[in-house]
């Protein structure tokens, strides 16, 4: 009982309590030097990372982007499947437009003259047979190329496989040439038109800058050295610049990235908004880990004599080029100048409390520092010695 009311008291105690502060003029070198230490480092932190490097002083906005591109270049092959042939941006870019990025087919594995027929299927688990006992009509394999007839044929000389209803004749699982079919590609040359806008200010740009004209633009191709503003960029550089070789990418294929960014200061004039380029390549490339390399889809062009419906299918390998626009602008703005500044300036108060515990662990005399620092007024003993 003793001890709720002694805690009881303690609570009513500590409710009616004001505390003030007190100054105490400490003469001490070595604490006055820490003192002065502290305070100027955290007046540099306020000053130069807050307000310089940071630019506490502005309200920012991010990005929004639209990106187009546009391809171009002719590359000559002589292969045995299309003998000789020119291919020009109809050809290679597939599709021919898509949101912020663009393939280019840089090498291939044609099968021509499909036709819907019956031919034996390749060897697999599935399809390996002896007799049509061990074929199921009707049954496709997910990894196969067509429906199983239920007969059970020569594939070659040595080997039999079930029959499938497919495109025959199907497509032989081989290697992708090397050098690549269309090796050309590297000096092929693309134009990526980016616009952006920054809302909460109004403002506009596009990476095609105000000082380049048509006749600029029709020659120049981008250079980090002579040529760093130009938006049209040559394929092998855009390799080169992320460290690897075109030709040897080109035979599997792969996937780039074309980095874009736009940060603004618009507290200053607007022909210092300028975008910078950087490229990287976003496909996993690990020398121990080669299943499945590079980047490869099939697609097909048809044509019918009229009666039979044949198609040329193509396994397609080539880079994809991904253009990721990232920025932020900043301007002038007097709240989160305030806001930051006395965040930063609040952080003065600490000064005190590190002095204080310095003087109060480390110093001789902090016996006399603690009385001298730390008094108790009862309030009812103030009062009696007013009363007369």
């Amino acid at each position: 009982m003793s001890q709720d009311g002694g805690c009881y008291t303690w609570i009513w105690t500590c409710f009616f309590e004001y505390s003030t502060p007190k100054i105490l003029l400490i003469r001490s070198r070595k604490v006055g030097a820490i003192n002065r230490f502290i305070q100027a480092v955290i007046i540099g932190y306020v000053i130069g990372y807050v307000c310089v490097l940071k630019k506490g002083y502005q309200e920012t906005d991010t990005v929004l982007s639209s990106v187009t591109t546009k391809v171009k270049g002719i590359a000559l092959t002589n292969t045995t499947a299309m003998g000789l042939r020119v291919w020009d941006v109809a050809d290679y870019v597939i599709p021919p437009q898509e949101e912020s990025s663009f393939f280019v087919m840089t090498n291939m594995i044609i099968t021509p003259g499909q036709n819907q027929s019956h031919c034996p299927e390749i060897p697999s688990a599935t399809a390996n047979c002896s007799s049509d006992g061990d074929c199921m009509a009707g049954f496709s394999d997910t990894r196969g190329n067509g429906v199983q007839t239920g007969r059970c044929v020569n594939y070659s000389a040595s080997a039999k496989t079930c029959e499938v209803l497919a495109w025959c004749p199907l497509e032989e699982d081989v290697d992708p040439p090397e050098p690549p079919i269309l090796a050309a590609a590297e000096n092929f040359t693309v134009l990526i038109k980016n616009h952006i806008r920054y809302p909460k200010f109004n403002f506009s740009r596009r990476n095609i800058l105000p000082h380049i004209n048509s006749t600029y633009l029709t020659n120049c191709v981008f250079s980090r050295t002579t040529d760093p503003d130009c938006p049209i960029f040559r394929l092998r550089d855009i390799v080169s610049e992320a460290q690897e070789d075109f030709q040897d990418m080109a035979v599997n294929g792969g996937v780039m990235g074309i980095q874009i960014r736009w940060d603004c200061d618009l507290d200053m004039p607007e022909s210092w908004c300028v975008p910078k380029y950087t490229f990287r390549r976003l496909d996993n490339k690990d020398p121990e880990n080669t299943v499945a390399p590079g980047y490869s889809f099939r697609f097909a062009k048809y044509y019918s004599d009229g009666e039979v419906e044949t198609r040329t299918l193509i396994k397609a390998f080539g880079i994809r080029f991904d253009v990721m626009v990232f920025g932020k602008a900043g301007k002038f703005n007097i709240v989160p100048m305030l806001l930051n500044v006395g965040a930063g300036l609040a952080l003065m108060g600490l000064v005190t409390v590190v002095c204080d515990w310095i003087v109060l662990t480390f110093m001789k005399k902090k016996n006399i520092y603690k009385e001298q620092k730390y008094s108790y007024v009862d309030d009812f003993e103030l009062l009696s010695e007013e009363i007369p």
